[in-house]
């Protein structure tokens, strides 16, 4: 049997008097997106986060490709093949969109950020970012800065910056935040792709991507997971409409 890529195991994080995650346990396999629903201040971000790195759980342990990373930073397990993108954006607009790409291959490297100048000389960082680009279809856009992209080509400009790191797994925070129609379709579209080559795990919010994507759906409430299970049984669960579903149809 094959390991979960991902599994986070008995996950407790309160702010003050404010539960943020009862014991959520969860689990990542290879080849599937697993999306994490809820309500607004469920806790789904503050979850991610914790598995990302940069906030560390009370208790509970996270295991990324086998091992033990509950201790370590966002930079480790970015280098282990964590790649993630953001519900904000985090990409340096001033740059061109193959300097981000860039970035992405310096990161997994374990390189520090330098001045562009001579990494711009470097073949290997070039190489690998333009095979990003190729990925997400922004090779024709590398050389434009990263400003004067629509807000869909970010995204795409986002996930081309986490497959620079060569994933073995995606965290993606509400990646269809702000999309319309058409770049809401591009995105699934590409999604769906990606999946084989790394497993994701969803946070989002538009629930017509996530019934169209997900293989497995995971629904928080105040911070505690409620069910689990394929979209046709999120669907039918009357807990989970009840307390979320029913919200949104």
């Amino acid at each position: 049997m094959i390991e979960p890529i991902l599994r986070a195991q008995g996950i407790n994080k309160s702010f003050g008097a404010v539960v943020a995650s009862k014991n959520i346990s969860l689990d990542l396999e290879v080849g599937e997106i697993h999306a994490l629903i809820g309500p607004n201040g469920s806790g789904k971000s503050s979850f991610i986060r914790q598995i990302a790195g940069d906030l560390k759980p009370d208790a509970g342990q996270v295991h990324f490709n086998g091992l033990d990373v509950t201790s370590l930073s966002v930079a480790a397990r970015a280098r282990m093949g964590m790649g993630r993108t953001f519900q904000i954006s985090s990409l340096a607009m001033d740059y061109t969109v193959l300097q981000n790409a860039m970035l992405g291959v310096l990161g997994r490297r374990g390189g520090v950020y330098r001045f562009f100048h001579p990494v711009m000389r470097d073949d290997y960082l070039l190489s690998n970012a333009r095979v990003a680009l190729r990925q997400v279809d922004l090779q024709d856009c590398e050389k434009t800065r990263t400003a004067d992209l629509s807000h869909g080509q970010r995204r795409q400009l986002e996930v081309a910056v986490a497959l620079a790191l060569q994933p073995k797994a995606f965290l993606m925070d509400e990646p269809m935040a702000g999309l319309g129609v058409e770049g809401t379709h591009a995105l699934v579209q590409l999604l769906e792709t990606l999946k084989q080559r790394a497993p994701i795990l969803l946070v989002e919010h538009d629930m017509d991507a996530v019934f169209a994507l997900a293989d497995r759906i995971s629904v928080l409430v105040y911070g505690e997971i409620i069910a689990t299970g394929s979209a046709d049984d999120i669907r039918s669960n009357s807990l989970v409409r009840s307390a979320y579903l029913g919200e949104e149809t």
